[in-house]
């Protein structure tokens, strides 16, 4: 069994394309008729659908594969607590199913990868949710320590009052649509002209 493009994408770190990879190789051996199960990197594979954020395709992948494997292989199982985490929107439990094992070589890279895009989804979703949020559920989120929390948030604009612990989020800017410039219009206008006649 050939893996040497998924070693290539994870030496690259292209994390985001691991899962379509996995599911094109999974496809091509399962069609060789060829046993796979023992060899193949179903860890990798199930982090890949979690770090594109596919929790459906993880499903059916953690579905699919054998109990037998499932049992011999305790990355595995850690890596589909993340996905139940995931799937139940235990926010602060991904954090926990992160630090809660000793990844592999091979899968500490997209590990870390995820964790940082991770917090990066968690920020822009307490960012666009919220106005006003306490430290302690900063931190609770971000799967941080409340010092940790506050370092984070506050390199990225937030303020603190620390006399009721609470942050006040930074909205990004909108952008609202500029305006035509009525000169580029009428260019415009004229060239569409010229090409009609």
């Amino acid at each position: 069994m050939d893996l040497s493009q998924l070693h290539d994408a994870l030496a690259s770190k292209s994390y985001d394309k691991v899962a379509d990879l996995c599911d094109e190789l999974l496809l091509h051996v399962a069609s060789t008729g060829v046993s796979y199960h023992e060899e193949w990197p179903y860890a990798i594979h199930l982090l890949g659908h979690l770090y594109v954020n596919d929790l459906d395709s993880a499903r059916f992948l953690w579905k699919s594969i054998p109990q037998g494997v499932k049992e011999s292989r305790p990355e595995l199982v850690a890596v589909w607590k993340i996905g139940q985490c995931l799937w139940t929107r235990d926010y602060a439990g991904v954090y926990g199913a992160l630090r809660g094992f000793e990844w592999s070589p091979l899968v500490v890279g997209i590990i870390n990868a995820f964790s940082e895009n991770y917090t990066k989804r968690m920020f822009q979703l307490l960012t666009n949710a919220y106005s006003t949020i306490s430290v302690a559920d900063v931190a609770h989120f971000m799967g941080m320590s409340e010092e940790d929390a506050t370092k984070y948030v506050l390199q990225h604009g937030w303020s603190l009052d620390l006399s009721s612990q609470m942050f006040t989020v930074k909205k990004p800017k909108i952008i609202t649509d500029q305006k035509l410039d009525p000169s580029k219009l009428q260019r415009l206008t004229e060239y569409v002209f010229h090409l009609e006649h």
